[in-house]
């Protein structure tokens, strides 16, 4: 029955029947088809390729409505829209999202790293350094919203997802942080939420129904919260995970919340503990001015993260900046926590179901499929965890090392895994869960794939491939 109303409720936020995978990783941010249908077991750059097209640069997923697919992507350094034929990746339109500067990003990132979002009628897409452009799916220019670029030297990261009548937009950066809802006819800004004291991460908000009314889950540095979809209003809060977040939440069909956050410094015997302010600068403040420059940063984990700490990017960092990061560090908890509904205020000890610091993936986001959660940390370990409790059934390190961007995706009993080399792993759901087959497509993949009628869209760094029997 539960399985019956997450599928309705999909179904209901995303109102055109056509939008089959309306948003990054997919209906309802799970990672799942809504209908699944046979996939193939074998897949690489010459197997089970129905079409393949070369794409401009980004990291963005596909989302796929009716006969579209959806890109945001980057050419020449001009911000693209790009809707593709389905059936043959040939390319329908393209528009240009207009900017004045080109935001910061990772020495990985890309310019185009949020997902667009679709309900089958209108397409948005999110640029940290232009904003947000909204088309009809036609490509009819409907409305923009101009911000960006914003203070984050790895860029902006999350996306924005359609909920109803409204564009829901969460961005956390190092100042200026903030949660807000738009009318997605309109443009128009319904409401703004304050997030000042959260610095960066990159998790994009998911929607969970609880007692009849729609939360927004919003996972950040330290704590995850669950606001009100019509007001922004705070219902929840639950504290205890990492200092930055990247993976995005998601609602098992037993109607909990799972929720994951890992980031460097945060795990048992290598946590990061920074001294108090005033010890630290005794040693390192040459000038003598109060604040600590980079060339005055001793080697160490502050020296690498010195543009995180100074959070307003004066070249300096002040006693609040260093004491607020120390206090990230000291909180930070590596962990992946489920989360049962109903609560209100802090449920940090009333509405945890289980916690496991062990699998805990940095940014790929787990995938709850047939009654099982799957994890893959960098370094190629897939997991496969016990969903009541949360312990871990069979870990191994998988033939595909490296680091995962890339979340996985599943249908068909099979789970499909990208690291970021390329390197592709098809596996058999289960608790004895077993690699089917590996695949190398030769280019680097940052995006989350599509999975829609017995088709798998992968986006590479220079091609969108249509995989399937």
């Amino acid at each position: 029955m539960r399985k019956f109303i997450l599928t309705f409720v999909c179904l209901s936020l995303c109102p055109a029947a056509f939008a089959q995978w309306p948003q990054f990783r997919g209906p309802a941010g799970r990672g799942i088809p809504t209908v699944e249908k046979p996939l193939p077991t074998e897949i690489g750059p010459d197997k089970n390729v129905l079409w393949k097209v070369a794409v401009p640069a980004g990291h963005a997923s596909p989302v796929i409505a009716g006969d579209k697919i959806f890109l945001a992507a980057v050419r020449e350094e001009k911000l693209l829209t790009i809707a593709l034929e389905r059936a043959t990746g040939k390319v329908l339109w393209e528009k240009e999202a207009a900017h004045e500067k080109l935001e910061k990003v990772h020495r990985i990132g890309s310019h185009a790293q949020s997902t667009s979002a679709t309900d089958g009628e209108r397409v948005v897409s999110f640029f940290g350094s232009s904003g947000l452009w909204c088309y009809k799916t036609t490509g009819e220019f409907m409305w923009s919203h101009r911000m960006g670029p914003f203070n984050n030297d790895f860029g902006a990261g999350s996306s924005p997802i359609i909920v109803g009548n409204k564009v829901i937009l969460g961005q956390d950066h190092d100042t200026n942080s903030f949660l807000t809802a738009f009318d997605k006819e309109t443009g128009r800004e319904l409401w703004r939420v304050d997030r000042g004291e959260f610095p960066r991460s990159y998790s994009t908000p998911c929607v969970w129904e609880v007692n009849g009314k729609t939360q927004l889950v919003v996972c950040g540095a330290i704590r995850v919260i669950g606001y009100d979809v019509e007001t922004g209003k705070p219902v929840w809060t639950a504290r205890g995970i990492s200092r930055m977040a990247c993976a995005t939440p998601s609602i098992g069909d037993d109607g909990l919340l799972y929720v994951s956050g890992w980031s460097a410094g945060g795990d048992p015997g290598e946590r990061v503990a920074l001294e108090p302010f005033d010890k630290f600068m005794a040693a390192a403040d040459k000038n003598g001015n109060a604040t600590l420059e980079a060339d005055e940063t001793p080697d160490g984990p502050l020296k690498t993260r010195f543009s995180q700490c100074d959070r307003d990017k004066s070249g300096s960092i002040t006693r609040l900046e260093y004491e607020e990061y120390r206090g990230l560090f000291e909180q930070s908890q590596n962990v992946i926590l489920c989360i049962r509904p109903g609560g209100s205020g802090d449920i940090s000890e009333t509405h945890i179901v289980w916690r496991q610091p062990k699998q805990v993936p940095f940014c790929a986001s787990p995938l709850i499929y047939q009654g099982k959660m799957y994890t893959v940390k960098d370094g190629g370990i897939f997991a496969a965890l016990d969903l009541a409790s949360g312990r871990p059934l069979k870990a191994t390190r998988l033939t595909a090392t490296d680091d995962y961007y890339a979340s996985p995706v599943a249908g068909d009993g099979k789970i499909f895994l990208f690291n970021e080399e390329g390197k592709a792993s098809v596996i058999s759901a289960g608790e004895a869960w077993q690699v089917l087959s590996t695949a190398e497509f030769n280019e680097p993949v940052y995006a989350t794939p599509a999975i829609v009628e017995g088709r798998i869209y992968l986006r590479t760094t220079g091609q969108l491939y249509c995989l399937g029997k």
